[in-house]
């Protein structure tokens, strides 16, 4: 019986990696292009040599496929900050998931489970509203600039995980 290394990425990571996993997730589907961002994305934020990010992607591979409930991973956020970070990331998951011009930016199933976080993360409504608005802000900017929403959140990823 082989051995199963623990993984390499930190439990603030993993913990992160899973949050935004399930709101990908929550409209039953998770495409191979998604899939394939976050990965890249995910990688070059939890490495910073080639083979490092490729070892990473490797082994975050296996990680798509869990589904671990947000009751189970939210209670682990321990600052007011990682609250509020997860709170953004998520919004700005679920408003990036239109896959065609004249579908709604935020699917219903992804909305209730964004919800649920809300719920989960317990914070005070003006905050949520802050964050919310901030998020469509900075979302705005991106689309007008012409970048990715994806290169938008590994950004922010990256800010985060270095304070």
């Amino acid at each position: 019986m082989g051995t199963q290394l623990p993984p390499s990425i930190t439990p603030r990571q993993m913990n992160l990696l899973r949050i935004v996993l399930a709101l990908a997730w929550a409209d039953g589907s998770l495409a191979k292009e998604e899939a394939d961002v976050m990965l890249t994305n995910f990688s070059q934020v939890f490495s910073t040599t080639p083979a490092g990010q490729e070892a990473v992607k490797q082994e975050l591979q296996s990680y798509l496929v869990q589904d671990v409930p947000l009751a189970e991973v939210v209670p682990k956020l321990t600052t007011q900050a990682e609250k509020e970070f997860v709170l953004r990331l998520g919004y700005e998951v679920i408003s990036a998931s239109a896959r065609t011009p004249d579908e709604d930016p935020i699917n219903p199933d992804e909305q209730a489970t964004y919800q649920t976080l809300v719920e989960l993360l317990n914070l005070p409504t003006a905050t949520v509203e802050r964050i919310e608005q901030s998020a469509q802000a900075a979302l705005g900017q991106s689309r007008a600039e012409g970048n990715n929403v994806v290169d938008l959140l590994s950004y922010q990823l990256r800010e985060h995980l270095s304070v």
